[in-house]
């Protein structure tokens, strides 16, 4: 330590350490310690390092004076899901209690008889991105996220085989708080997902699948932050 901290016992300069406060690029911060869903929306991707095939798209949350609020998801064959041809089989909801985790989840890319699977993804986001048409969202499940109360933390994690392992790290908004964090989120098969609740709210959120829920497309990895287990004492004492 500089002579700045002299005034301090040597026991306690050995261990003083101080907060990097480097401002870093967007770029930077989504791949490592996060950012805000809002700066995403409309942002050049190019540069981002993004994720091929996520998408973040603004939604408006209308207060309603006196009463409460009022939030839409989506409109069929409107918006962004309707530019990529999306549109979910299934719709779900889940609660998520204040300080705790799921994840990371993934679900299996679908790739064609007889192609190799880097080749199969080169064609879809290198060679033709916007040819949504090839994007095969009825063998393959693919997520479309919205939070309706508390605060989350997302981790998207690529582990597509031949595409760059790229990491996306943000924070949105549920319906109670309203702003430019109010999103919906696309993820793709193929890409990790992971939710933390942060703050003291509880997270509720809706989400569509693009498939009706099949238990062999639920991967997961790294996951014992799910597993709530027992004291051992207690394990001991039944035996178990």
């Amino acid at each position: 330590m500089n002579l700045l901290w002299h005034g301090l016992r040597e026991s306690a300069q050995s261990q003083l350490g101080q907060r990097n406060y480097t401002v870093h690029t967007l770029a930077e911060r989504l791949a490592t310690t996060g950012v805000e869903a809002g700066e995403l929306v409309g942002a050049d991707r190019l540069p981002l390092g993004w994720i091929p095939g996520v998408e973040i798209f603004a939604r408006r949350v209308y207060p309603q004076r006196h009463r409460g609020f009022f939030g839409e998801f989506a409109r069929r064959g409107e918006g962004e899901l309707g530019r990529i041809g999306l549109w979910p089989k299934q719709w779900a909801t889940a609660t998520m209690f204040a300080g705790t985790a799921k994840g990371f989840h993934i679900h299996p890319p679908s790739i064609p008889e007889g192609m190799d699977a880097a080749e199969w993804f080169g064609k879809l986001y290198r060679e033709t991105p916007d040819n949504y048409e090839l994007r095969p969202y009825d063998r393959e499940q693919w997520d479309v996220m919205f939070f309706v109360q508390g605060t989350v933390e997302m981790l998207l994690v690529d582990e597509r085989a031949g595409m760059e392992r790229r990491v996306m790290r943000l924070l949105a908004d549920g319906d109670d708080l309203r702003g430019p964090n109010n999103v919906g989120v696309v993820i793709p098969a193929g890409v990790a997902h992971a939710l933390r609740a942060e703050g003291a709210r509880d997270v509720i959120m809706v989400y569509g699948t693009s498939t009706s829920f099949d238990p062999a497309f639920e991967g997961r990895i790294a996951s014992g932050i799910e597993s709530a287990p027992l004291p051992e004492e207690w394990r001991t004492y039944a035996g178990l």
